[in-house]
Order: structure tokens, then sequence, then C-alpha cells
């Protein structure tokens, strides 16, 4: 054989040759153009909101993770009840993900019910040990893991601080969905904090966006001087409605997430849930590496935000004294 042909039958996309008796096979084209691996994730929610899931994101695309180039996620929006997110659940399961990431209380819930293998990250929830989902937050045990807001535990220092801002308040309207178990433990968290304060809480209850208008009038029938809005999924898709629903009824409102006062509610008080949301993707990376859900620490909150937005003060004609505006960590005029 010529050099040259021997040359040319060396740059082929497969050779075997003979190295020191041992049969040897070189594919260099083949190895460049090798596919990455893909992950398959699923994402459960009871309602869809953009900003919680661009945070996952862009928490993840700083680990590599790149959706349509190495990532893959299957999503699932909707439920009424708990009954249709095990359905949708369900349907995550039968997609064969490699791990299922879920928004809030009930998602977290029907995805632990449908499957005890595949890993569940929490992005985040309200409190996993008393919602069930996880034996503690050192030690989450079985198959999740994920990142925590802690409504509950913060529920008396909201309280205390609408009492600050608007100091004549004797009735508080606490706004709950009646299809979040979280929303429970909030009512119950709420009912001593407020009578300390000497506030008389009453609880109104909705299932669906669609009620919301008719709470509201029945919060103002009965005299409410102010509204807590409980923390939930679809409470936050709703937030720029629910803000102008208690503007119309002059009502000083309250809330967990900042995000509500951005578009119009008075007061937030507790962790950023963006930044949970980006941490969870710390987890998303270590389960998708191998790690066990069980053997990784629940993520908490390290910050609790304090808003205000005085435009709405101002609309309701209500004076936030200096003392209050100095502690808050954003005035939004």
């Amino acid at each position: 054989m010529r050099r040259r042909e021997f040359i040319a039958e060396l740059s082929s996309a497969a050779v075997l040759t003979l190295v020191s008796g041992a049969v040897v096979t070189f594919s260099p084209v083949a190895r460049a153009q090798q596919s990455p691996v893909v992950h398959r994730v699923g994402y459960l929610g009871s309602t869809q909101i953009p900003y919680l899931i661009d945070a996952l994101h862009s928490g993840l695309r700083k680990l590599g993770y790149v959706e349509g180039k190495n990532l893959k996620v299957e999503y699932r929006f909707g439920g009424s009840g708990p009954e249709s997110l095990d359905v949708l659940a369900a349907e995550l399961v039968a997609f064969g993900p490699d791990a299922i990431i879920t928004l809030g209380t009930p998602a977290a819930l029907a995805a632990k019910r449908a499957t005890a293998t595949i890993p569940i990250v929490m992005a985040p929830i309200a409190d996993p040990v008393r919602a069930g989902v996880v034996a503690s937050l050192a030690h989450p045990g079985g198959n999740v893991t994920g990142a925590a807001l802690f409504g509950t535990e913060l529920t008396s220092k909201r309280v205390e601080l609408l009492k600050e801002a608007v100091p004549g308040i004797t009735r508080l309207a606490v706004l709950s969905n009646a299809t979040n178990p979280a929303n429970q433990y909030m009512w119950e968290d709420t009912q001593p904090a407020t009578r300390a304060l000497g506030i008389e809480p009453q609880v109104f209850m909705v299932r669906k966006a669609g009620e919301l208008a008719d709470a509201f009038a029945a919060m103002q029938r009965t005299g409410a001087d102010a509204v807590d809005v409980l923390s939930d999924a679809m409470f936050n898709t709703e937030r720029r409605r629910i803000a102008i629903l208690a503007l119309e009824h002059h009502l000083p409102s309250i809330y967990e997430d900042r995000e509500h006062v951005k578009d119009g509610g008075l007061i937030s008080y507790g962790p950023n849930a963006a930044e949970m949301a980006r941490h969870a993707a710390i987890l998303v990376d270590k389960v998708l590496k191998g790690a066990k859900p069980a053997d990784l620490p629940i993520e908490q909150p390290t910050k609790f935000e304090f808003v205000i937005n005085l435009k709405t003060a101002k609309f309701l004609n209500l004076t936030i004294s200096p003392s209050l505006l100095a502690r808050a960590d954003e005035v939004i005029e």
C-alpha cells in the first residue's frame, strides 16, 4: 500500500489498528459530533407565575442548564382542586422525568401522591413540614426537597406591621384560598396574632378567581378595616386584580410577596420568592447529578423584605409614619 493511501485511511470515521498486539478503535469525528445529555424535567403548579419560572431558569442557566439544549421541561398548570392536580401530576410521572419541580403546597402534595421514587424539588413552598410534605427541614426524607418561604411563621409580624401602618384598625379581613392547605395553617396563626393586638379577624374563602369580587364586597359589608391576603399561587396570579379590588373597597392590604405591592398593594413582608426559586435550581442540579432528595436540607430564606407602596397609601389617605418608612427595604413612590 502506498503511503498516501495509508494516511487517507487513517483519517476515516473509524479505524481499527494494531498497537502492541491490541485492537484500538479510533473515531475522532464521531466523538466530536456526540450529542449532549438532555435532562427531562416536569414542572407542576396550580397556576402559571412567569417571574418565578424565569427565576428558576435563571438559576439553572448559571449552572449550565438551558431549555431546548440540554434541558427539556414538560409543564402542567391548572387545577381548581387537588383532584385535577393529581391528574396533571400523573401525566408528568408518565412523561418519565429525571425530576419534578413544583410550585406551592397543593402541587407539592399532588406530586408526592403521584410518585415515591422520582425526585421532587419544591420551588418554593410555604411550610413543607406542617403540610406533611417532608419529615423535617434538615432531613426531608423520602423523595422530596426544595425551598421554603415560611409563610406561617411570619404571620404575626405582618399583622404587627399592618397595625403600625393603620393604627385604627379593629377588624381584619383575611383572604384565603379554600383549596390551599397552607392557607388553613396561616389562618390558624392569624387569629391569635390579631386578637393579641385588639383586632378581630374574619376569614373570607374563595375557590376560584371568579369569586374574588364577591369576597371583597362581603368584606366591606362586614365593616372590615383592612385585608390580609394570604400567600397563594392563585392570588399571586390575580395580584393586580386583588390590589384594585382592595382600593375600590378602601381596604389597606398586606401580603407576603413584594410583587403584590409593586402591582398596587399597600405593604408586604416576607422572603423574596423569586430568589428562593433561584436557590431551588441548586437543588435541581444536585438531584440531576445523582443526589438523593432525602439527604438535601430544605433551602431556607436568610433575608425578609419589607416593602411599602406610598402611592397606594396616598390613595387611601393614609400617612405612613417616618419610623415605619425608615425600616422599609423599599418604598415605591
